[in-house]
């Protein structure tokens, strides 16, 4: 029996929200056997984030060398990468490997305003990562960073799509120049803690699966507005998805 292999490469949240954890849960809601590769250890709850300790370049790479050398992956996905020397070395280590299924979540700062990426590692992340992948899938704040352009509408939004498509990612949630939207209705919830996390795993997990990009955009939406009417409070600040969710 084949199963689905899918690599989170990103910080760890121990508050257990966003970062690996919410993609190791993501995985294995989606039935894919997850495995992870740790670029930096935050200290972190509800109410923010109170430290980040990076790890090195070089052990980062090892990481992701120990993976792909034995287990392989059918999809991989970045996260929180925090500065320059550990982005080069991410690209540096898949580069070869042909990870042909690579989601690139360009985690910049937390939904607490913590900032989760060097200003300075922003062209190493347009420059040696963006090109390498499948898809990326930006918030509104990290499209206007890659786009160099204010983005607070729908042309802004295509028009950023388009800046960010000449990059090298074949995909920016759109089709290359094509415009699909993915639209729901707004939930008003206080428990969206890790949601570009978990929208990018559950991408991932079903690129694993060996669904094509737009199906699998579409199921992870799903699912993550599942897990956010699913979501409940923990602690004193943004409350939690429901991760273990058995449809969606």
């Amino acid at each position: 029996m084949s199963i689905p292999r899918a690599l989170t490469i990103a910080g760890s949240d121990s508050g257990g929200g966003a970062g690996i954890q919410a993609d190791l849960k993501t995985f294995s809601a989606y039935r894919v056997f997850g495995m992870s590769a740790i670029t930096a250890v935050t200290a972190q709850n509800s109410v923010g984030v109170q430290a980040v300790e990076c790890l090195s370049p070089s052990f980062v790479a090892r990481q992701i060398e120990s993976v792909l050398e034995d287990f392989g992956v059918d999809a991989a996905k970045c996260g929180m990468l925090a500065n320059a020397g550990i982005i080069e070395t991410v690209a540096d280590a898949l580069s070869p490997r042909r990870v042909e299924k690579l989601v690139v979540d360009p985690v910049m700062v937390a939904k607490s305003g913590a900032t989760l990426l060097e200003s300075e590692a922003v062209r190493a992340l347009t420059t040696r990562l963006l090109p390498l992948a499948l898809a990326v899938t930006p918030n509104l704040p990290e499209a206007e960073v890659l786009a160099g352009i204010p983005v607070a509408n729908r042309a802004e939004m295509e028009e950023a799509a388009r800046r960010i498509h000449a990059l090298g990612p074949r995909y920016v949630l759109v089709k290359g120049r094509d415009f699909t939207a993915y639209q729901a209705s707004r939930i008003e919830s206080d428990n969206t803690h890790g949601t570009g996390c978990t929208l990018s795993a559950a991408i991932t997990a079903s690129l694993a699966q060996g669904r094509p990009l737009g199906e699998a955009v579409r199921d992870a939406k799903a699912y993550v507005t599942r897990a956010i009417r699913e979501g409940f409070a923990l602690g004193r600040g943004v409350g939690q998805l429901r991760h273990f969710l058995t449809e969606w």
